[in-house]
């Protein structure tokens, strides 16, 4: 993987990133020497989901970045507002956001509580709103210091497909509530010098949190590391374009990984549990 820039000096603010895809991305990043706000509202362990804002932050400075993990509900104006001003303070500014936190319940309309679809819609759609609102002053000094930011979503592509609605409408909406984001910030933003993309896999990605849905294999899943890695390409390649909804496995395709094996769960998995919204 060629690398051509580092994210040395620079400080990523990252949603859920107190375990699974949200660390991976920490902990890529801080491998250069990057300063990541952690920001998360995990503040004591859970044995069915392990890790803590803290323990990620001792994680992310082992792999040798600099952390500040912050104790944050997304969908709370005010403490995303606060989390924002402490990450200036202790690090000078914001030039990458990773709206990474999101909420799922893969259950039909009779099935989704209010409360459910409330929690899906606050932490999914208006949380990745409320965060790129958050920190687009800081994005912006950082682009006028020629810092090149970016916002990048973990979101699918946009398919109007009734298929990808009819089995769980909530999600769905709410999850393309991130990639609506993308694409509107993507336009808004671009005249400011700020790249806005989307990222997200092809196959489902082993997290603690997929272990909690009845019925998936993760054995048949691919590792965090596959979106760290992609995520790292699209952080450092100079002259980031904009607007763009990447899928993992193309993206590390077109920088020349072909090879995918080691993002294995199972080495010598053929056929993985395709994720969703991928044509």
């Amino acid at each position: 993987m060629n690398q051509t820039a580092s994210l040395k000096g620079k400080t990523l603010f990252i949603t859920g990133a107190s375990r699974g895809i949200g660390l991976a991305i920490a902990k890529r990043a801080a491998a250069d020497g990057a300063n990541i706000v952690v920001i998360a509202k995990t503040t004591d362990p859970n044995p069915r989901l392990p890790g803590t804002i803290y323990s990620a932050a001792e994680e992310i400075k082992a792999a040798g970045g600099q952390a500040l993990p912050l104790a944050v509900d997304i969908r709370e104006e005010d403490a995303v507002l606060a989390a924002v001003a402490k990450a200036v303070g202790a690090f000078g500014g914001i030039d990458i956001l990773v709206n990474n936190a999101s909420a799922i319940s893969l259950t039909d309309t009779e099935h989704t509580p209010m409360k459910r679809y409330d929690l899906m819609n606050g932490i999914n759609a208006r949380g990745t709103y409320l965060c790129t609102q958050a920190c687009l002053p800081e994005l912006k000094k950082s682009a006028a210091a020629g810092r090149s930011p970016q916002v990048l979503t973990m979101s699918p592509p946009l398919s109007m497909k009734p298929h990808w609605f009819e089995n769980h409408t909530a999600y769905t909406m709410a999850k393309y509530g991130m990639s609506m984001c993308t694409l509107g910030h993507a336009g808004e933003f671009k005249k400011y010098g700020i790249a806005v993309n989307s990222l997200w896999p092809r196959t489902a990605i082993a997290t603690a949190a997929l272990q909690m849905i009845p019925g998936v294999d993760t054995r048949l899943c691919r590792k965090p590391d596959i979106l760290s890695d992609a995520a790292y390409l699209i952080f450092t390649s100079p002259g980031s374009s904009t607007g763009n909804f990447f899928i993992d496995d193309v993206l590390l395709a077109a920088h020349g990984v072909t090879d995918l094996e080691k993002y294995s769960v199972t080495p010598g998995t053929k056929n993985f549990i395709p994720d969703f919204f991928v044509d």
